[in-house]
């Protein structure tokens, strides 16, 4: 019997969360009643839960139930192999798989203080006393070797198991999004924090805008309130900030009625967005860092994120050239073949039944 630490169905939805609901769902699918999934009871996304048919324990919440409750839950089911889909994982319970998505925790800049050293502290003692490490891209793979190339034969218990990607609209529901009126756009779907580089892409923006051309930028995600005014969104006639969007169709629509999507993050482990603007047949451009090139492949036009003269000469040639765009929409549909949640589900279960 494999145990899921599913404290993820607690939390606000990032790729983390994305990643591990979407494993476990087919592990269910998969392991059927060989699996168990258990959660703390302030869960949030409930549907997901009866669908994965959840046990809740305990009466703490967060690290505290991770720490404690759970591997006190654990022990006393004779010590069951447990799998940790979302970075964190009860420190001194040995007998566990964990996914570690990134090491973005290590930039004291782009982090709260508390997250950055509370973060550095667990996630090498998670690491060493986890049997077997699955992360989200080569890029990051060799990250953690890098950075944690004391842990004894972590090179021989790590692998990769990539993200992957979810499209189901149809352009029907476009015209309840636009009110029948599509204006020319591009778009950014993520976060709108330090590391992600939005104040670059907007001046970008303006620069183009100030050539008595008109493009305007949709910004599809949560906001950190700090970057919001720097960036002077709000305020900025050709920004147009969503605010995070839940329901995957619209999404979607967003993603399939964009000129083009663009991607300026300084640090990717992964990067569902651009993948995702791939699959619903708009052309990407993205930062030339991390694992971004790994991942969107020969499907993206690639810029240097820290050099804003380049970010916006790479938006003008994709919107002055209808036959690059075409390119990089065939390339993108090709790439995304390489992702699947429900393969990246299978190679997690025969690591699982060799352990």
């Amino acid at each position: 019997m494999l145990f899921v630490n599913a404290r993820f169905l607690t939390q606000n939805i990032t790729g983390v969360q994305r990643f591990a609901i979407e494993i476990s769902l087919w592990l269910k699918r998969i392991l059927k009643d060989n699996i168990r999934f258990v959660a703390p009871k302030n869960i949030i996304h409930i549907d997901v839960a009866k669908e994965l048919d959840v046990i809740c324990i305990g009466n703490l919440q967060g690290y505290l139930w991770e720490q404690l409750e759970l591997p006190r839950f654990l022990v006393k089911r004779q010590n069951p192999l447990l799998l940790n889909l979302a970075n964190m994982a009860p420190v001194f319970y040995k007998n566990k798989v964990t996914v570690i998505h990134s090491l973005s925790f290590l930039n004291k800049e782009w982090n709260s203080f508390l997250f950055h050293n509370m973060y550095k502290f667990l996630i090498p003692l998670i690491i060493k006393n986890s049997k077997f490490i699955f992360t989200v891209s080569n890029y990051t793979k060799q990250e953690i070797l890098s950075y944690y190339k004391n842990i004894y034969n972590l090179h021989r218990n790590i692998d990769v198991v990539y993200n992957s990607y979810i499209v189901r609209s149809k352009n029907n529901i476009v015209s309840n999004i636009f009110n029948g009126n599509i204006e020319e756009y591009i778009l950014y779907v993520g976060s709108v924090s330090k590391s992600k580089n939005i104040v670059n892409l907007i001046e970008a923006i303006n620069n183009i805008n100030s050539k008595n051309k008109k493009i305007l930028l949709y910004i599809v995600g949560g906001c950190d309130q700090k970057i919001f005014r720097s960036s002077d969104i709000a305020s900025n006639e050709y920004v147009r900030f969503v605010g995070q969007i839940n329901d995957e169709n619209i999404l979607m629509a967003y993603y399939q009625n964009a000129t083009a999507f663009v991607f300026p993050s300084l640090y990717e482990s992964f990067g569902i967005p651009p993948i995702e603007a791939q699959a619903c047949g708009c052309p990407v451009l993205c930062s030339g860092t991390t694992s971004l090139p790994e991942i969107c492949g020969s499907g993206a036009l690639y810029f240097d994120p820290t050099n804003i003269y380049d970010i916006e000469t790479k938006i003008e040639l994709i919107l002055d050239n209808k036959n690059l765009r075409n390119e990089l929409r065939a390339k993108g549909f090709e790439n995304v073949k390489r992702f699947s949640w429900e393969e990246s589900a299978h190679k997690i279960i025969n690591l699982v039944n060799k352990l």
